[in-house]
């Protein structure tokens, strides 16, 4: 069943950008001493935007939720948020705006789409990079100093602060046709986020990729606009394209990696004890993610075997088959450090390879 509700009327998108934008975003009620100035343990009432790329049920939305609850909680009730699905502000380039001028406070948001800003960002697209255990990938992203601290720095100069990194599950593709060697990528019309590096990475296996927002994907597939797509199992389920397409192939070749993140100048103006429960709730969230979205993706790819309606053919590579593609992914990481980020970049890439060695062994 594909959900129409992704595709929001454009005038209802103007409509709540227009309001966010009237009102500077969240709102707080606050309270002051006799100087004038905010009060550290003072009762006021907070009211924030969080805004995810993805629709109720979906891994970012649960995770918001799950997060303003906690907040909520901690708070006895000062701390409110509101929660937007994705297409409630625009797209997903719209939403990382709207998080660097301050119209949201939080957003979720994937590296893909901030690739031509930050461009070291890029490096979640480079395949086979992380581990094939899931649970050692979280924990890589919990705890690199590459990324928490090399990469975060390079965000926060563009007016976003990441919080967290939270993987999502691993990447499959889907097809009209079945893919499982790089001569089946040939010409091949393959979507792909708004990434130079991402579509490199497809380049390099012979496709034809095409940057595209997610919300214009499910009809470009239906009307073969484009032949094919990848994400986690949770969301090709969640978002119908295994009705639209034949094929889902079980190749692993990467990781979906999505950020918390915050406006710094909000976060930085806010009270030391609200600053606490905000870094007390991301730190409580890191195993709530994992669990969440290993449980939808078990769930969804059940949902995907039993749907006698709209049949879909699994494949699973063997390894003989992924090293195939992984030999042709090896050579993007040069490409990466040559054409997109020099020298600083490959110094953070070097530092993270590092750090995911280390963990495996």
């Amino acid at each position: 069943m594909f959900r129409k509700k992704k595709f929001i009327m454009a005038g209802l998108i103007l409509t709540a950008s227009l309001v966010l934008s009237a009102c500077g975003g969240g709102s707080t009620e606050s309270s002051t001493d006799e100087g004038g100035s905010k009060s550290e343990n003072s009762e006021e009432i907070y009211n924030w935007n969080f805004v995810t790329e993805e629709m109720e049920g979906q891994v970012q939305f649960e995770y918001a939720r799950e997060f303003a609850d906690l907040l909520a909680e901690k708070s006895d009730g000062r701390i409110n948020m509101e929660i937007y699905e994705f297409g409630g502000l625009g797209s997903e380039v719209d939403q990382v705006e709207q998080m660097q001028d301050g119209i949201v406070e939080f957003a979720i948001m994937s590296p893909g789409f901030t690739g031509t800003m930050v461009t070291e960002g890029q490096l979640f697209a480079l395949q086979f990079l992380f581990t094939d255990d899931m649970a050692l990938n979280q924990e890589i992203l919990n705890t690199s100093e590459a990324l928490n601290v090399h990469l975060s720095k390079k965000y926060e100069e563009h007016n976003i602060k990441p919080l967290a990194y939270f993987t999502e599950g691993a990447m499959q593709w889907t097809s009209n046709k079945p893919l499982q060697s790089p001569e089946d990528f040939q010409n091949f019309k393959m979507r792909t986020q708004e990434s130079p590096l991402i579509m490199e990475s497809y380049k390099a296996y012979g496709a034809d990729p095409t940057a595209m927002s997610w919300s214009e994907l499910y009809t470009s597939l239906d009307r073969n606009i484009v032949d094919g797509q990848e994400n986690p199992i949770f969301f090709i389920e969640d978002a119908s394209f295994n009705e639209v397409q034949d094929y889902m192939t079980i190749s692993n070749h990467n990781i979906y990696v999505a950020m918390l993140t915050v406006n710094p100048n909000f976060y930085d103006s806010l009270p030391d004890d609200i600053k606490k429960m905000i870094d007390e709730t991301v730190e409580e969230m890191r195993p709530i993610a994992y669990d969440l979205q290993d449980k939808l993706n078990r769930e969804m790819l059940e949902s995907i075997r039993e749907n006698e309606t709209h049949s879909t053919e699994i494949i699973e590579l063997s390894e003989a088959e992924r090293d195939a593609f992984r030999q042709l992914a090896l050579p993007v990481r040069e490409y990466f450090i040559n054409e997109v980020v020099g020298e600083d970049g490959k110094e953070l890439l070097d530092m993270l390879q590092k750090e995911i060695e280390e963990v495996e062994e």
